[in-house]
């Protein structure tokens, strides 16, 4: 019976998953889930991914967290919209879910955004599992957590387009083993990309940014 349970309620995310995404389809709403541990650096990379794409893009921002608003007030100094989505009146829940997506931009006019940022609430196995209604998945993966994060929980790598390698300005302060890392990742999604990211001294930031706009080309410009 609980397997039934839980089939039915990730059926009916999954509906409105593919709802809003033919939704962010119809207003030219270019969508990203951002996934990675807690510390990982998501929010960090957020306010460097913001910076790099004003003026040029319109930009909202779903800021998921289980409580506070700490994160969606390090982002209110950019001109962005954002909508802060709290899970603890859901009963805590460690992810985000897409009839919380749904509700959250109601409250942004639509019709001016070029790129909706969804800032998952960090952990790497249940945002895994319920899809955001998002165009990709994006891993926010830091030196800090080791070589073997993608063995341990492959299904959030598995269910991710790009991997962003965070804090490499680490590497040598961790002995950090970049091949092992990415031949890991590798391991459990071939073929997937991947891109090597400090947001202390902006390395592999505009390659970031040449990945975003070229998805967001590639899915409205054809």
């Amino acid at each position: 019976m609980e397997i039934k349970v839980l089939k039915k309620v990730m059926s009916a995310n999954d509906a409105v998953a593919e709802e809003i995404t033919g939704f962010f389809n119809e207003k030219g709403i270019f969508a990203v889930n951002l996934m990675g541990s807690p510390g990982s650096g998501k929010t960090t990379m957020l306010e460097k991914t913001i910076e790099m794409l004003l003026p040029d893009y319109n930009i909202a921002v779903v800021e998921g967290d289980i409580t506070t608003t700490i994160d969606a007030k390090k982002l209110s100094r950019f001109p962005v919209k954002i909508a802060q989505v709290n899970t603890l009146p859901f009963g805590g829940e460690c992810h985000l879910e897409a009839s919380w997506i749904k509700d959250a931009v109601r409250e942004f006019d639509l019709e001016t955004i070029d790129f909706l940022f969804i800032e998952n609430i960090g952990n790497l196995v249940c945002p895994a599992e319920f899809k955001t209604g998002a165009h990709k998945n994006i891993l926010v993966l830091s030196l800090p957590e080791g070589e073997d994060k993608p063995l341990k929980y492959p299904l959030a790598f598995q269910v991710s387009h790009l991997v962003l390698l965070s804090k490499v300005d680490l590497i040598d302060v961790l002995e950090y083993d970049v091949e092992k890392a990415e031949e890991n990742i590798e391991k459990v999604h071939p073929g997937i990309d991947k891109i090597q990211v400090s947001s202390k001294t902006g390395k592999g930031i505009q390659d970031w940014k040449a990945w975003l706009t070229e998805q967001r080309k590639l899915l409205f410009d054809n």
